[in-house]
């Protein structure tokens, strides 16, 4: 469907309109010097660390949603490792809030998204997520996190 001015109409599942941004996730070889910078830059206090699937991960509070700091650990194997290789420090993924991650998933695939993930799996901060594939949403990782 078109709007006036050529803009598509993209189809909206109405059991996704209470999803809300939850973080975005930031790769980088440098997580305490990077949380101190946006600390003071953002006056962000870290609200959560945790070392999680061979990442040391922090959460920084920005009020409205987080930033999530991700560092390998040494000898780690990974996507974040991967990214870091071909792409340097920066943004990796968009994190969406959802109370229901399998209607949320279903969701993506009436609307034709491929996921990364067919079933939800743990993330850090005792979450359940699921990511999207970037070839499906516009070269954007998306994941979706189960609060």
């Amino acid at each position: 469907m078109r709007r006036r001015g050529g803009r598509r109409d993209y189809y909206r599942p109405t059991n996704t309109a209470d999803m809300e941004f939850d973080h975005a996730g930031i790769a980088t070889d440098d997580l305490d010097g990077l949380a101190d910078r946006y600390g003071t830059l953002f006056d962000a206090s870290v609200a959560h660390e945790e070392e999680f699937d061979g990442l040391r991960v922090a959460f920084l509070d920005l009020g409205n949603g987080y930033l999530e700091l991700l560092e390998p650990l040494p000898d780690a194997d990974g996507a974040i490792p991967r990214y870091l290789d071909e792409h340097g420090p920066g943004i990796h993924h968009l994190a969406l809030r959802t109370a229901d991650i399998e209607t949320a998933l279903d969701a993506a695939r009436e609307a034709g998204v491929d996921p990364v993930d067919e079933e939800p799996r743990p993330g850090a901060w005792g979450h359940d997520v699921a990511f999207l594939h970037p070839a499906s949403t516009g070269g954007v990782l998306v994941e979706f996190v189960e609060h």
